[in-house]
């Protein structure tokens, strides 16, 4: 069973009088536990995919399944309360409260959670700045944290509500290369540690040179598909659907 499943999505924008097409018919499945990045140039159609898949945006034609349960038609309150519950959210400019300390950054979408206890959120705030190596810098406010460890906040809050999921859009783009090298590392090793699903837009060769799946994409339409078999990388083209190639290499 797949965690994630557009099918026949495609997305339309209306711009003035023009329409744009920025996904066309576009079918894919995600398997739990990859570290997948979807790859192209600025406008192809990356972003908009991962926001489908994030449920923050919705397909103007096509399905979206999460554990194969559909979610295209929810309203925007249900979608909301299964973003809060199933994803986790990495940005590329952070996108930290800078009124709020570390650990309320972290902390912070927990509140939205009304079952998690006051010494729940607590602890579980502690457990992921360790994660992330930031104990020590709880108390600090955003603009006394270095790029790389405003990132690092930035995971620890997307962890903390324990996603199935993780999206990040272009988290080393503000990066320097050592840095975002360091984050990626980071990422990897949450991901085989916790069995966490990455998905990235990005491109960052460095990224997609870490990844395990890669899937790109060109002017709104999936170009080709990769898959990584002994560090080497095997590809296919067209492709529809990640899972097929996760079915074989097993």
């Amino acid at each position: 069973m797949s965690l994630v499943r557009v099918e026949g999505v495609t997305k339309e924008y209306q711009l003035g009088e023009q329409k744009v097409v920025a996904l066309h018919d576009i079918t894919l499945s995600f398997e739990e536990g990859v570290f997948l990045a979807i790859a192209g140039p600025s406008g192809s159609g990356k972003t908009t995919l991962l926001n489908i898949i994030g449920c923050i945006d919705t397909p103007t034609n096509g399905q979206v399944f999460i554990d194969d349960v559909e979610v295209t038609g929810r309203t925007p309150n249900e979608l909301a309360d299964l973003r809060a519950r199933t994803t986790g959210f990495i940005f590329q400019t952070f996108n930290l409260f800078p009124v709020l300390t570390a650990a309320e950054n972290v902390e912070y979408p927990l509140l939205q959670l009304p079952e998690v206890s006051r010494e729940e959120r607590r602890k579980r705030v502690a457990q992921f700045l360790a994660v992330v190596g930031l104990e020590r810098f709880a108390e600090h406010r955003p603009n006394q944290l270095s790029g790389g460890q405003r990132q690092r906040v930035a995971i620890a809050r997307a962890l903390v509500i324990k996603p199935r999921i993780i999206l990040a859009d272009e988290p080393t783009a503000n990066l320097d290369r050592k840095t975002g090298e360091s984050i990626l590392t980071l990422m990897k090793e949450i991901n085989q540690r916790y069995g966490t699903t990455f998905i990235f837009a990005t491109h960052d060769r460095h990224v997609m040179a870490m990844a395990d799946r890669l899937i790109r994409i060109e002017d709104g339409r999936i170009s080709s598909l990769g898959m990584k078999v002994n560090e080497k990388w095997k590809s296919v083209k067209p492709i529809d659907k990640v899972a097929e190639l996760q079915r074989e290499e097993k």
